[in-house]
């Protein structure tokens, strides 16, 4: 229930000072057909755990909030890409197996179509020689590794930047505290003389 309110006090118009200081930040960063729902419960979370006590740190949840949004995206694009290649990948392990490429074509497309007489098909293929999915993904791996390794390096980079953001976050919060014990005793000091 908690989170439910804090998600509230982040997206909703329920709490215009909320959201009129951060209004300014512009809608989440998504794309067509992504959950909004979904974006506006992870901020929700990221600002729960980091209990933002300043502006600084309302811009650093919601970076984290867009960095983790990023991350999951990618991971599932990359999931997408493999899923809408395997074709390839197929096409690819069924050279050796088919003796006619027109056969293999028509395999290929009525696989992709889902059709299951080609998916039993497929599947027969793969068995008789020693092979499962995993070696069709391999090979659409394979034909696509140049691109696995962009998304991957994007993952990477977006994890780097969420951690030296968590460090900033660390970093104020430590010169706001190291703030406060240094300025206590001088002001009691300064008291004193008076």
């Amino acid at each position: 229930m908690a989170m439910e309110s804090l998600r509230r006090e982040i997206t909703s118009s329920n709490n215009p000072e909320r959201a009129r200081r951060l209004a300014w930040l512009g809608p989440p960063p998504l794309f067509e057909g992504e959950d909004a729902a979904a974006y506006d419960e992870l901020w929700a979370r990221i600002a729960g755990a980091m209990k933002p006590e300043d502006i600084f740190v309302e811009l650093w949840a919601r970076d984290i909030a867009d960095l983790d949004w990023e991350v999951s995206r990618l991971r599932r694009l990359q999931a997408s890409l493999m899923t809408a290649a395997a074709h390839e990948g197929l096409q690819r392990i069924l050279e050796p197996l088919l003796e006619s490429f027109p056969d293999q074509v028509q395999l290929v497309r009525a696989w992709s179509a889902r059709d299951k007489a080609a998916i039993k098909r497929v599947d027969e293929l793969l068995a008789s020689a020693g092979l499962t999915m995993d070696a069709v993904m391999a090979q659409t791996l394979c034909t696509y590794l140049d691109e696995f390794e962009r998304i991957e390096r994007m993952i990477a980079s977006a994890e780097a930047r969420r951690g030296a953001i968590l460090y900033e976050v660390e970093l104020h919060r430590a010169r706001r505290r190291f703030r406060r014990a240094t300025q206590q005793p001088t002001l009691e000091i300064e008291g004193h003389r008076g």
